[in-house]
């Protein structure tokens, strides 16, 4: 049986203000096995608009997965967490904490706020690269997910 369905990259997007982390997921996200386009909001605002295809990201992708930091500028990403789970729209997307903070107050706020995991960022690049990569061969290959997650 000849399968003709073609395999659409997995849409990823990372809510991150720090461009050596950005570059740093980019680059473990690049030796994952999956096809993935990896899309990059920078502060709270802009992940909102991207997500609710605002203004110029009207023809923006549904992300099969975000990645957020907490510590972001303009909107922070407790309240990215919370808009996204209170949205229709948007709370079945897998949302995935990855930050600097180990405080356990930020683990059980937003676990409180629906956030599907909480990791501590590594200090080191070799770890943080597997981290990334352990986090897209998860979500992306062994979880399964609702229609309409995706």
């Amino acid at each position: 049986m000849e399968c003709t369905a073609s395999i659409r990259p997995i849409d990823i997007l990372l809510v991150e203000d720090n461009p050596g982390d950005v570059d740093l997921a980019r680059e473990a996200l690049g030796m994952g096995k999956l096809h993935n386009t990896l899309h990059v909001a920078q502060d709270g605002v802009v992940a909102m608009d991207f997500l609710r295809k605002a203004g110029k990201y009207a023809a923006a992708p549904r992300p099969d997965l975000i990645i957020l930091d907490l510590n972001l500028p303009r909107k922070d990403g407790r309240q990215v967490l919370a808009e996204i789970k209170e949205d229709d729209d948007l709370k079945r997307i897998p949302v995935v904490i990855l930050t600097t903070s180990s405080a356990e107050e930020d683990i059980l706020k937003t676990y409180n706020l629906h956030a599907n995991c909480y990791i501590t960022k590594p200090i080191d690049m070799k770890q943080f690269l597997r981290v990334v990569q352990s986090i897209e061969e998860f979500w992306l290959s062994i979880v399964v997910l609702p229609d309409g997650a995706k």
